[in-house]
């Protein structure tokens, strides 16, 4: 029976990989990854000597069925992003997605395994400081089309919910994204909404900004802006 095991990877710090996931990368005749390059700086950390396989976004329809025909071969499987969960806003669940058609099916019987760690949105939620017994993830909001769409969903649903919501920015969009956020308040009354904001989660420079949003943006703009981000916006009580 063949396994392809969905392994979780640090964020940002090497030593949060978990021992489970140093077995599973050890053993499995292949690791398939978002970046070779980014996913052999942990294995040459922990000497696993395991070969790689690129799979990301932009891997065609014949990438997933060779990795299949690996899987029917008897193969075991390691699926790894560049940084944390595989499958939480990341290309592996279309890889997921057709494997699953194949799970427990007779005579293959390819099993598929969750190898838990690491993820942003749940590193995040946890010093956030809002109640998280439910909340919405919305992942990275778009470079350019529909972006104004997102933010009045986004601004609709804080309304409306009221549960926090998460989401993704990059270092480059951070400053248009809060300010873009800032100017829809007030169509949708949240102007005393809290918000965190996480810059380079478990590495030597995270910061942790809180507040209402004018006071963030004001912090992130006399700060030096790299990194990747998350964002939790508080949910409207």
């Amino acid at each position: 029976m063949a396994t392809l095991f969905i392994v979780a990877t640090p964020i940002g710090n090497l030593k949060d990989i978990s021992l489970r996931a140093l077995e599973v990368l050890k053993e499995v005749d292949l690791i398939l990854c978002e970046d070779t390059r980014v996913t052999q700086k942990l294995l040459n950390r922990y000497g696993i000597k395991t070969p790689t396989l690129s799979y990301h976004q932009h891997s065609k329809l014949k990438k997933i069925d060779y990795i299949l025909d690996l899987l029917k071969q008897g193969k075991n499987l390691a699926l790894v992003s560049d940084a944390g969960t595989p499958g939480i806003s990341d290309p592996g669940n279309k890889l997921i997605n057709k494997i699953a058609e194949f799970a427990g099916v007779e005579p293959l019987q390819i099993k598929i395994v969750p190898i838990p760690g690491p993820s942003a949105v749940t590193t995040a939620a946890s010093i956030s400081g809002f109640p998280m017994d439910r909340f919405l993830f919305l992942g990275f909001p778009p470079a350019k089309k529909k972006r104004k769409r997102f933010f009045e969903e986004l601004s609709r649903q804080l309304a409306e919910l009221k549960c926090p919501v998460i989401f993704y920015e990059s270092p480059y969009r951070i400053l248009k994204t809060l300010n873009e956020l800032n100017s829809l308040y007030t169509k949708y009354n949240i102007q005393n909404t809290d918000i965190v904001v996480c810059r380079e989660l478990t590495k030597k420079f995270e910061t942790i900004y809180r507040g209402k949003i004018e006071k963030v943006i004001k912090e992130i703009e006399k700060d030096k802006i790299k990194g990747e981000f998350v964002v939790i916006v508080e949910g409207k009580h």
